[in-house]
């Protein structure tokens, strides 16, 4: 009896130290699995420009992606990852209605490696990249479809009008109790007596941030890209409206453009006039007010403007650009500041806009301020960034959500627009339309 006991004990032992040494052997196994990055979000973005797919992540991780023919796809290996719910739901966070991918996959290809296809509507320009935390965001998998024939913004602005280019109307053509002032003046064809436009007064509209970028966020939660988008759509249809002049977005969904790019489509479509729409925010919650900003060649015009525009320049940062693709030539003009005859007609252009925007909210500056901003530096385009209100102030974050309001800071930046058009007719360029 005793002997058996002994055995007994012998073997629970024995047991003990092999389920220990299991356990061992185990451990680093587990812990190993456990240390493997983790793809914590998906996002995608579509629009006609391009689609962004952003797959979020716990740390770095390595990748390599080709492009396969018949039909067109763009395959993307994930290293040292494994398949989790996250992925395993890519599928659904693709719209019908994108204009680049048709279908997205994800699964396991081999261990440790999980392969993300993309089938395509078209040849593409992929770019693949990753980006390192920042903000409220991890490390990031950036998978940018672009298509191979991107759409042309000056084919659309001519494209867009059905019933041909109006003729421009004289300052007496308005009722005076609308204070509504006119556009440049018009020619008139000797043979037909009919007006002749020589081109459209083009304004290019860019509504501040956009997908990745939220820009800045008001305590009841509304997200300044959401406001600036619904800001510049509003503005761009009173514009559209007006005699011989149309505006161009260079966003008009929520995706995220860089900021060169936005200079960029106001370049392609010979810009009269570029606006940048915001929503500002500041680390007191009583600031308030609207406020006008222009480009500066030698400094910010205070320490709010150099802040403000520190926080703008910042964008690529948040929203997430690939360096190694930005356009040397583009990034010298960017970078050239002797464009002193664009800034006085910008500070011009700011001062009609901020009398208007005054007649419907308090000023939180009285003069145009001037500070180092990026997407104001095209050097031909006289350009301006409006601050509609703070959406750091709940006052004025809830008036930013109100239509009414909303269409009233549309009419306001319309009739500066106008009233510097009147007292600065632009200049000669490209002939867009005629009437004969």
């Amino acid at each position: 009896m005793s002997r058996r006991l002994g055995l007994s004990l012998e073997r629970r032992q024995l047991l003990r130290y092999a389920g220990a040494a299991l356990i061992l052997s185990v451990t680093p196994l587990a812990g190993a699995a456990a240390k493997l990055p983790a793809v914590l979000a998906v996002r995608v973005w579509p629009s006609a420009d391009y689609t962004r797919v952003t797959l979020e992540c716990s740390a770095a991780i390595k990748f390599n992606h080709f492009l396969v023919d018949n039909p067109d796809r763009l395959v993307v290996d994930i290293e040292g990852v494994e398949f989790n719910s996250v992925l395993d739901g890519l599928a659904g966070k693709l719209a019908a209605d994108d204009p680049n991918i048709k279908l997205l996959r994800a699964g396991r290809f081999k261990p440790g490696i999980v392969r993300l296809v993309m089938e395509l509507k078209g040849k593409v320009n992929p770019q693949v990249f990753t980006l390192v935390p920042i903000g409220e965001y991890g490390h990031r998998l950036v998978l940018d479809v672009y298509p191979a024939e991107p759409p042309d913004p000056l084919m659309a602005l001519l494209e867009g009008r059905e019933d041909g280019v109006e003729p421009l109307k004289n300052e007496q053509d308005f009722p005076l109790e609308e204070k509504k002032l006119a556009a440049p003046e018009v020619q008139t064809a000797k043979k037909s007596g009919k007006p002749v436009v020589d081109r459209l007064v083009t304004i290019t509209l860019d509504p501040g941030h956009g997908g990745e970028d939220p820009g800045a966020i008001g305590k009841g939660g509304t997200y300044e890209k959401n406001v600036t988008l619904k800001v510049a759509k509003r503005l761009k249809r009173l514009i559209d409206a007006e005699p011989n002049m149309r505006a161009v977005l260079t966003r008009d969904s929520d995706f995220f453009v860089p900021l060169n790019v936005r200079v960029q489509k106001a370049r392609r479509v010979q810009s009269d006039l570029f606006l940048s729409i915001h929503a500002d925010a500041w680390i007191k919650p009583d600031a308030r007010g609207s406020s006008v900003f222009v480009l500066s060649e030698r400094g910010a015009s205070s320490t709010q403007a150099r802040l403000l525009a520190q926080r703008e320049n910042e964008a690529d940062l948040v929203g997430g650009v690939n360096i190694r693709s930005r356009d040397p030539f583009l990034a010298r003009t960017l970078l050239d500041l002797s464009q002193t005859a664009t800034i006085a007609d910008s500070l011009k252009l700011g001062r009609y806009l901020l009398g208007e925007l005054g007649a419907i909210n308090t000023l939180h500056k009285n003069q145009v301020e001037q500070a180092g901003f990026a997407v104001l530096k095209a050097p031909d385009i006289p350009s301006a960034l409006i601050e509609t209100a703070f959406i750091s102030n709940q006052e004025e974050e809830r008036r930013l959500n109100d239509d009414a309001y909303q269409e009233k800071l549309a009419e306001a930046i319309i009739r500066g627009i106008r009233q510097y058009f009147i007292k600065h007719p632009p200049g000669p360029k490209a002939r867009l339309a005629v009437l004969d």
